[in-house]
């Protein structure tokens, strides 16, 4: 630990953390953030150059000497040592991600459009329908691929929204069964398609946390036996935080000696599967495919077959699972976006953002509006469940270092937009990943109906309760195990059984619970 504690050292003060970048990453963050403490050490520093260390000088460039002032030396030695866990953690580092803010920063001040010069139109996808032909015939492609697939879990949120208190993926799964969580659920899934369709190989799975789940998940796989999975068989990858920004001058927020930090968002899972080197290692495993899912929705398994055939049939480097979406509703939809200069994408653009693009276009005069015939939006409803080709997947990766693009949403003081009512900070989305890839790379999408794909647990019941008197779905613990209980029997049914159909219907906190 002496000879990485002197060569990391040497590195800081000669500012060779771009070199020491990859086998940085590739230490637990404890065991980094202490050879880093190391390595800016006033002593050490003084000792080996005589003067101020290289990161004290790179802040002072990037406009951020303000960080520095007043702090006593062992504050200062901490300070550093975060600012360099930072600089490796970041995709172009600090100085990246100071450039971008400043641009995004300015781009909001001056009111820009994002979307500026682009023409939305409907996407071209597939749609399919439950016990159809088609629909069995990608299920039937989809099987024969999941021994080729990997699964990424997005888990980095806790349950205090819904009024419980835990990481989301602990969440009991159904009242009869409280002793079931989510992600027993999606590693039971998984073990029984690797029994029944993996060829002998282990299909891996990846999860995302953050500082708020880590260690709570993986006490959960500890206490668990990891559910059954095999040693080695997770990985588990803790998304990072970024500087918070107090003015549009890219000023790192700061209190009591260290830098004020705040959630990127889960584009981050990107960076991560580049920087741990996971995507490379899957890939070179024979993993061809991977799934990147969300952390309490738990029918979707069984439409991902389906939806992997899809990506099989039409050879998608990026496969979005959507379903009818409703006007208004706070899902994003997926558009067609063809740009002056001839770019041409297909991807995700949030809810708040779509009614204003489609007005800004004379095919849509009245903006997020239902399609006559179906009732339904004409774009249909993203819902963060991706399907990509791994090979397509680690080239884009190494040529952008994961790095999807980024926005910020400062909350202004006043007119001037140079003040923030509290600090900000960039923020990306992992839906944004279409936006990396060339144009000869294929993007599409599958729309199935939400009763076999998409039941999330995302409010609270009181919530759920207000957005069931405006008409939009409740998507609160209630409807997730309403609508697994009728999907499980509806697909008995399909495959022969005879039940009858539940016709019962009931109210809880003000809720309709048919």
């Amino acid at each position: 630990r002496k000879m990485i504690g002197l060569a990391l050292s040497v590195a800081a003060v000669c500012n060779l953390a771009e070199g020491a970048r990859s086998f940085l990453l590739h230490l637990g963050p404890g065991v980094r953030s202490k050879l880093l403490q190391m390595a800016i050490a006033p002593s050490t520093v003084q000792r080996l150059r005589g003067g101020e260390s290289a990161m004290a000088s790179k802040l002072k460039e990037l406009g951020q000497g303000h960080l520095l002032e007043g702090l006593s030396e062992d504050k200062k030695a901490a300070l550093l040592a975060q600012a360099e866990e930072l600089n490796i953690q970041l995709p172009g580092g600090l100085e990246g991600y100071i450039t971008s803010a400043k641009k995004l920063l300015q781009d909001s001040k001056d009111g820009v459009n994002p979307f500026q010069g682009f023409t939305p139109s409907v996407p071209e996808g597939q749609t399919l329908e439950p016990a159809s032909e088609e629909f069995l015939q990608m299920e039937s492609l989809g099987l024969d691929a999941v021994s080729e697939t990997g699964f990424i879990l997005v888990a980095g949120g806790l349950g205090e929204r819904l009024g419980y208190d835990g990481i989301k993926v602990a969440l009991p799964l159904y009242d009869s069964e409280r002793d079931k969580c989510f992600l027993s659920l999606y590693v039971a899934h998984i073990l029984n398609m690797q029994a029944t369709h993996g060829k002998g190989r282990e299909i891996p799975l990846a999860i995302m946390t953050s500082d708020d789940t880590h260690a709570l998940t993986e006490q959960l796989l500890k206490d668990n036996a990891n559910f059954g999975m095999a040693e080695g068989q997770i990985t588990i990858m803790k998304q990072n935080k970024v500087p918070s920004l107090e003015n549009s001058d890219a000023r790192f927020a700061c209190k009591d000696g260290v830098i004020s930090t705040k959630p990127h968002g889960h584009g981050d899972v990107h960076t991560l599967m580049h920087q741990t080197g996971l995507a490379s290692t899957w890939l070179s495993s024979g993993v061809k495919w991977i799934v990147f899912f969300q952390d309490t929705n738990g029918i979707i398994f069984r439409a991902l077959p389906s939806v992997l055939g899809v990506s099989v049939k039409n050879d998608f480097a990026v496969n979005s699972v959507c379903v009818p979406r409703t006007p208004g509703e706070a899902v994003g939809g997926i558009c067609r976006l063809k740009h002056e200069d001839g770019r041409d994408v297909t991807v995700n653009v949030e809810y708040n953002q779509l009614d204003p693009l489609l007005k800004s276009s004379a095919h849509f005069p009245d903006g997020d509006a239902p399609d006559k015939n179906t009732g339904c939006s004409p774009f249909p409803g993203n819902i963060n469940i991706l399907a990509m080709h791994l090979p397509t997947y680690t080239d884009t990766l190494a040529k952008t270092g994961g790095r999807v693009n980024e926005f910020v949403n400062p909350k202004y003081v006043d007119a001037s937009k140079t003040a923030f009512k509290s600090p900000t900070r960039l923020e990306c989305m992992m839906q944004d990943f279409p936006l990396l890839l060339t144009k000869e790379a294929k993007v599409g999408f599958t729309t199935l109906p939400r009763e076999i794909c998409f039941s999330p647990v995302k409010n609270n019941v009181l919530d759920a309760a207000a957005k069931q008197k405006t008409g939009l779905p409740i998507e609160c613990a209630a409807s997730a195990e309403r609508d697994a209980y009728a999907l499980n029997g509806k697909l008995l049914r399909m495959a022969g059984a005879k039940m009858d159909e539940s016709s019962k219907s009931g109210s809880y906190a003000g809720m309709d619970i048919a």
